[in-house]
């Protein structure tokens, strides 16, 4: 028999609608219930690629005994947290309070009033190992509720004072201090064998790589360099990278980056291609290349919707087992027709009894995740072959395998589609297009904009403000959800990233244009920072402002960034103005732990060190232009900015980046100009004047 599930969009939440928990959506309804009938609320927050969020399903959501209990105790509320992350990030921070520690499902029971007073995670069924279980807690719970609700109102009391402690602005901070913590707090970290920081499990965490790569050019730091180039091979040749159909998994149980939970999120794939990306742009590596092109063929492949949006992920079950689709028995290679078994037994390390340790540290059952553990060119002179024979070799095979194994019971796709995590893979196929001059890069992240254009952005009733607004998420051709910080900032910084790929007016100017509108909604313009949420998201007990980069860096974070960016390209003082409040906001709490801002740090090092400011006079399909060109996308320097004015946008590009009303342009004359603090240098008018400019300003490592 269906609940109120059964209605919903979410994949997560019609996961559940089967189940006999008598689940609601969040909602006055619940609520309401909850008050009417006084039961106190079970809030359990998970998303559909969640593993352990299954495993809970089975246990306890489907089991009647647990479900019967739950249905009598309390009114139960379903959250999938990738559609409702305003929510999530509450409880979470409510769990990591009370507990020192979170993770998903996330488990909150809390007054009809929304207040908390229990929070944790996994629950088993039945109480084991020192844990408690789902039975035991339910009447844990109702007992309490029933004969100590004046201790239950004091811990939520309690709760809902150090939700409301915000954090207090401090002048007292020093930012050349915070910098260097972070990258102490980085290299002490640093697993020289293996790559990445601390020990196990590793997070694939590319935004502090891309705050080491800009640290090393600005500082001449070789060493940040060499910790991002071993971090970046060991995670393409371990498992944690699916060598047959590509795409990087959620994060490794173990050192060596082999054994990973096999989720694919699409925030993961996006940023760690920018990482990849950036790599190749300073090194000119070619391993770097390939990695990135690989990682956006999954996305094109298994994550990308005919109309031009972007799903979120893939689970790490198939047919009910963890990597079951992933996972190779020796055996199960010779299956394979026109396989060379031998060579891809070699390449990959299949052994006979398996080649890994279970996260529980148990054997493996015959089972063979194929990784690497060595270079592409080291196991090509092992095999007498040239590169590029080994390569052509490779992929051939991996081909072969990829076909055979799409045959098998393939893991749930959630193909919901979030403005967010869109604007992250637009970034990312644009930069592509950019640094790897690839127009059908472009082209996708050109479609992925019209979309989300089309489908993920309302208007109110108001025709004189003219505002565009965006949703959150597309599901079924139903869009829905007020668009929260991250919504804004990261669809913003995908806009900037194609304006910089294309040239394309239009992209500047609604990257312009959002992000007024971002400040608008959700800018402390007393104190500082960015809220998560707008003032008419009026369902939740507090509006927070979020900072913390965990997998995928805060709103406030890529505000920042973005923030700087427009500044320089419009000259418009408001936005710097926002920046420099947000960073005297958050200056003192990031001092605390420097390290846990990575990506908000990297926006910091871009204004005090400046930009370099470039604009190219002349129409873009000038080949003298294209030849500038590509010689600007080919040299890597850290927080530079592009104008291109042409006398076609001239008259808008005037009227949006005044500073530029004094650039003559010539259309049998194309130039350069190299501008600070909206002063700008005489022209530069052949390419060896330019690429002798930029190597006077570019500190690239060798």
């Amino acid at each position: 028999m269906s609940n109120r599930l059964k209605n919903e969009l979410s994949p997560y939440l019609l996961q559940h609608s089967e189940n006999p928990v008598d689940w609601f959506p969040w909602g006055d309804e619940a609520f309401e219930k909850s008050i009417k009938e006084d039961k106190p609320v079970f809030l359990s927050i998970g998303y559909s690629t969640c593993h352990w969020c299954h495993v809970m399903e089975k246990e306890s959501f489907e089991d009647k005994e647990v479900a019967g209990l739950m249905n009598q105790s309390f009114i139960n509320i379903k959250v999938d947290r990738e559609e409702r992350p305003d929510i999530d990030n509450i409880y979470m921070e409510v769990c990591q309070m009370l507990t020192g520690s979170g993770g998903w499902p996330l488990t909150v029971i809390m007054t009809p009033e929304k207040i908390p007073f229990f929070a944790g995670t996994y629950f088993p069924k039945h109480s084991i190992h020192g844990r408690i279980g789902m039975i035991d807690l339910i009447n844990r719970v109702q007992e309490l509720w029933t004969n100590n609700r004046d201790l239950i109102y004091k811990t939520s009391n309690e709760i809902i004072q150090n939700l409301h402690r915000d954090v207090r602005p401090d002048s007292n901070f020093s930012i050349e201090q915070i910098l260097t913590s972070a990258i102490d707090s980085l290299h002490s970290s640093y697993d020289r064998q293996y790559g990445g920081f601390g020990y196990a499990p590793k997070f694939p965490i590319p935004h502090q790589l891309l705050f080491l790569l800009n640290y090393s050019l600005i500082n001449n730091d070789r060493y940040s360099l060499e910790i991002v180039k071993n971090t970046l091979n060991k995670m393409r040749l371990g498992g944690i990278f699916d060598q047959i159909g590509f795409g990087f998994h959620r994060y490794s149980t173990d050192r060596q980056w082999l054994v990973p939970h096999f989720e694919k999120m699409l925030y993961d794939q996006a940023l760690m291609v920018q990482a990849y990306l950036d790599t190749y742009s300073i090194t000119r590596d070619d391993f770097y290349k390939i990695s990135a092109e690989q990682t956006l063929e999954y996305v094109l492949n298994k994550l990308t919707s005919p109309a031009g949006g972007f799903y979120s992920g893939e689970d790490a079950d198939s047919d009910g087992i963890e990597g079951k689709f992933y996972l190779w028995k020796k055996s199960d290679l010779f299956d394979i027709p026109e396989l060379d078994v031998e060579f891809i037994t070699n390449v990959y390390n299949v052994k006979d009894n398996g080649n890994f340790v279970e996260e529980h540290g148990q054997i493996s059952a015959h089972s063979n995740i194929l990784h690497l553990t060595k270079h592409f060119s080291e196991l090509a002179a092992e095999m007498n072959l040239t590169e590029d024979e080994f390569l052509n070799k490779l992929f051939a095979q991996n081909k072969i395998i990829y076909d055979f194994r799409e045959k098998r019971i393939p893991p749930f796709k959630d193909d919901k589609i979030l403005t967010d995590w869109n604007g992250l893979m637009i970034s990312a196929f644009a930069k592509a297009g950019r640094i790897l001059n690839n127009k059908i890069y472009i082209e996708i992240a050109r479609k992925s904009v019209e979309f989300t254009l089309n489908k993920l952005t309302y208007s109110t009733d108001n025709k004189e403000d003219n505002l565009i607004f965006l949703y959150h998420r597309f599901r079924k051709n139903q869009a829905g959800i007020v668009g929260n910080l991250d919504d804004y900032a990261f669809f913003v910084n995908g806009l900037l990233e194609l304006y910089r790929a294309s040239l394309d007016f239009n992209y500047l100017k609604l990257a312009n244009d959002f992000t007024i509108t971002m400040i608008d909604l959700f800018e402390d313009k007393e104190k500082g920072g960015f809220y998560f949420t707008s003032e008419e998201q009026d369902d939740l007990i507090i509006r927070k402002k979020i900072i913390y980069d965990g997998a995928i860096p805060s709103g406030n974070s890529f505000a920042l960034n973005n923030l700087i960016s427009l500044y320089h390209l419009t000259g418009n003082q408001d936005f710097m103005n926002s920046a420099v409040r947000l960073i005297n906001f958050f200056g003192s709490e990031i001092s605390k732990t420097p390290s846990a801002y990575t990506f908000f740090l990297n926006g910091i090092q871009i204004y005090i060190n400046g930009t370099i400011d470039i604009i190219l006079a002349g129409d873009i399909d000038n080949p003298k232009v294209k030849d500038f060109l590509e010689i600007i996308n080919n040299t890597y320097i850290p927080g530079v900015t592009l104008l291109n004015i042409n006398e076609q946008n001239q008259i808008e590009m005037k009227k949006l980046s005044k500073f530029t009303e004094s650039i003559e342009i010539i259309p049998s004359k194309p130039a350069v100009y190299f501008c600070n603090n909206f002063r700008c240098s005489l022209p530069i008018f052949t390419v060896e004047e330019l690429e002798h400019a930029l190597k006077g300003i570019n500190n690239k490592l060798d």
